[in-house]
């Protein structure tokens, strides 16, 4: 028996597809990556109007079956070139019920950046992920633009998400998608917000396993407090963190006479930072 041998290119739009393990997250499908695959393009519109996204009352099954058919849209960005003529053109459609909708698509410009990454359908990047992500980076430029690493700082993002953010920008389609979007006016910045400067220009490194916290809250809480966390000692970090079995970067930090904290002078330190916004 021959096995059989997965596609590199999408049959349907000829996009590079991406094994669903590529990340490390011990998945076996195959996905096309590209958000305006025809193949995915209903569920993607239906997706994108659907209640705590877009949220575009008045753009269900029906009608997005009825905007395939005649070919009115061939991405979620032609939504919003969508006219009256062209949605009187359709099955029960009126004058008023055209009129709505299209008052509908344009009051979803101004839903915001996290609302618009979760439309986007970026794989594992679900509500609370966009809303971290918006805050942390502000616009779609600037998350764009982020490295893996940059992305690894948000809370909650480890190596798989920020590697299905990093292949998602990577295709030429959705970066077209998302100028489309841009000229239609959509909305894509948000409030970033507004952390402590108590530890900025203070790097630390944490080692051994602390009484309470874990290492991700622990490193959240510093970064949240202006600082930055390292894995390797060097002359340049501000303190060790050390819990129990802290092991050899414990060792280097008192060869180098780094201050060592454990978790109560580590939560000191914090508490004299004002709080996250």
């Amino acid at each position: 028996i021959n096995p059989f041998v997965f596609p590199s290119a999408c049959p349907e739009c000829h996009s590079q597809v991406v094994r669903g393990d590529s990340a490390g997250g011990g998945e076996v499908d195959f996905r096309c990556v590209n958000a305006d695959c025809p193949a995915k393009l209903r569920e993607s519109l239906l997706h994108f109007a659907s209640r705590g996204v877009m949220n575009i009352e008045g753009l269900g099954e029906a009608v997005v079956q009825q905007l395939l058919d005649r070919k009115l849209v061939a991405s979620v960005a032609d939504l919003y070139s969508l006219t009256g003529d062209q949605l009187t053109s359709l099955d029960r459609f009126a004058e008023k019920s055209a009129r709505s909708l299209i008052e509908e698509i344009d009051r979803s410009k101004a839903a915001g950046l996290a609302r618009v990454l979760i439309g986007l359908g970026i794989r594992f990047v679900g509500e609370r992920t966009a809303e971290l992500l918006s805050e942390e980076f502000g616009s779609i430029e600037a998350l764009r633009a982020a490295s893996a690493e940059e992305l690894e700082r948000v809370e909650e993002v480890g190596p798989r998400i920020s590697q299905a953010i990093l292949e998602f920008f990577a295709q030429p389609a959705n970066e077209a998608l998302i100028q489309s979007l841009k000229v239609a006016g959509v909305e894509m910045t948000a409030q970033r917000k507004q952390r402590s400067t108590k530890l900025a220009g203070l790097t630390f490194v944490l080692t051994g396993t602390l009484p309470t916290l874990t290492r991700d809250e622990a490193e959240a809480r510093i970064e949240a407090a202006g600082g930055k966390t390292a894995t390797a000692v060097s002359k340049k970090t501000s303190y060790v963190v050390a819990g129990d079995e802290a092991g050899s970067k414990l060792d280097k930090a008192r060869s180098l006479n780094i201050p060592v904290l454990d978790e109560a002078g580590l939560l000191a330190l914090l508490q004299a930072a004002p709080a996250t916004n």
